[in-house]
């Protein structure tokens, strides 16, 4: 299952509120083990960079990228609030925005941004 986040946000902690409460809708959608749900819940993590803001998922023992968002208003491809697929660990995909949390209307899984 996919939820859509219609709702456009003021700030950007706003945003990645809306996109956590929707990465656990769509988890508790295909799962029934309650200890699984709040696990997941908990694991999901924040970090801020100079340029870009990492959303982690932690499964168990692993904790993976699940996207980026573009947290400076300064790049030159993309906007403040875009998200992105990551390319790796360390890296954005820079080939397109999945989304906007500022703007709202995009989909979104637990297991990361939507392919385009």
């Amino acid at each position: 299952m996919t939820v859509f986040v219609a709702e456009s946000s003021e700030s950007v902690l706003s945003g990645l509120s809306k996109i956590k409460t929707a990465m656990i809708e769509d988890y508790n959608s295909m799962s029934y083990n309650d200890e699984m749900k709040a696990n997941f819940a908990d694991g999901i993590s924040i970090e801020y960079g100079s340029k870009y803001i990492k959303v982690f998922k932690t499964l168990g023992s692993q904790k993976c990228i699940w996207g980026f968002i573009v947290g400076v208003d300064t790049d030159k491809k993309f906007k403040k609030g875009d998200i992105l697929k990551p390319a790796g660990y360390a890296a954005p995909a820079r080939n397109a925005a999945r989304g906007n949390i500022l703007e709202g209307g995009y989909p979104i899984n637990w297991t990361g941004p939507l392919y385009l």
